[in-house]
């Protein structure tokens, strides 16, 4: 039987071992590698798929569907491949391919046919990382230009402030690998904060 542990790498007996594909296996709720029968390689996590634009939003959204679904350890390299003859690695990698496929049901088809031989859902995302996720000067001049450009005009407050908060969020999301997770006793970082308020408040 699967037992859970702060690795998340389960042990398996050997009569689970010889199951091959681990038939009478029971996991944990819990764990990573746990399944729920409504589970399906054909859902889709978000509810639009990504091709190539607004990849801070998209990113955002499928990080949430995947904490959700205690899947997160698959893309960010915390949940590790076991070693072929390990007992455990048929779960592994089911689960892998399972958030495979979530990865790419949640991609335009032109993007798909560029990741679909990824070898796991963690060179999967990180191609994907290094392909949208990284800062450019275009990206960041557009956005900067859009946010002057943008009036009121005659949206009503709310609408306005959508909009407005949407390329602000955008914004921070170009700007998050940079962030500094430091503790700060000089009251740098709390003056940041403020000047970057009264600069949107501006």
């Amino acid at each position: 039987m699967v037992t859970t542990s702060d690795s998340p790498t389960p042990s398996v007996t050997a009569s689970d071992a010889s199951s091959g594909h681990g038939g009478s296996v029971s996991l944990d709720t819990s764990h990573p590698y746990f399944l729920h029968p409504s589970n399906s390689p054909g859902m889709t996590l978000v509810t639009s798929t990504f091709d190539g634009r607004g990849y801070g939003g998209w990113r955002r959204s499928l990080l949430i569907a995947l904490s959700a679904k205690n899947k997160l350890g698959f893309i960010d390299g915390s949940c590790k491949s076991p070693p072929p003859d390990s007992p455990s690695f048929n779960l592994w990698a089911r689960s892998d391919d399972m958030v495979t496929s979530w990865l790419l049901n949640s991609l335009s088809k032109e993007i798909v046919s560029s990741v679909i031989y990824s070898k796991s859902a963690q060179v999967l995302w990180t191609d994907l990382e290094d392909r949208f996720g990284q800062t450019n000067g275009a990206k960041l001049y557009h956005l900067q230009k859009d946010i002057s450009d943008l009036t009121q005009g005659s949206s009503d407050v709310a609408r306005y402030f959508t909009k407005l908060k949407l390329l602000w969020d955008e914004l921070d999301s170009l700007y998050s690998s940079v962030t500094c997770s430091c503790n700060c006793i000089c009251g740098g970082k709390v003056k940041l904060v403020k000047s970057l308020q009264d600069e949107r408040l501006i």
